[in-house]
């Protein structure tokens, strides 16, 4: 009887061990697509508003070459502003592109 017992727990706990890897599989699943999803949300909105930003920016382009008289000017002065922000964002790169965006994917991965 006790080792009928033995290896009733014993096929209890194999079962245990097996249903738990099974949970833990199906959470990182959860999780990897969770994330998964949350990116390719934001590359959708980012890929729209990119292309916003590049319309509203050859008008505004257009319009400054308008006033100055030659429209290169217009490209000239947008490209300048864009490449502006561009240094800036590299000079702070850390504050305001990495550590944002490894707190969102820390967030994401451990809640």
């Amino acid at each position: 009887m006790i080792t009928e017992n033995v290896e009733a727990i014993f096929k209890d706990a194999g079962r245990y061990v097996e249903v738990k890897a099974e949970l833990l599989k199906l959470k990182a699943s959860d999780k990897a697509a969770d994330t998964g999803s949350a990116i390719g949300a934001i590359l959708v909105v980012g890929v729209v508003l990119l292309t916003g930003l590049l319309l509203i920016s050859t008008g505004i382009a257009f319009w400054l070459g308008k006033l100055l008289g030659e429209v290169y000017y217009g490209f000239f002065i947008v490209g300048g502003v864009y490449l502006l922000a561009g240094l800036i964002l590299y000079v702070f790169r850390d504050n305001i592109i990495r550590t944002p965006l490894y707190n969102s994917i820390i967030n994401k991965l451990t809640r």
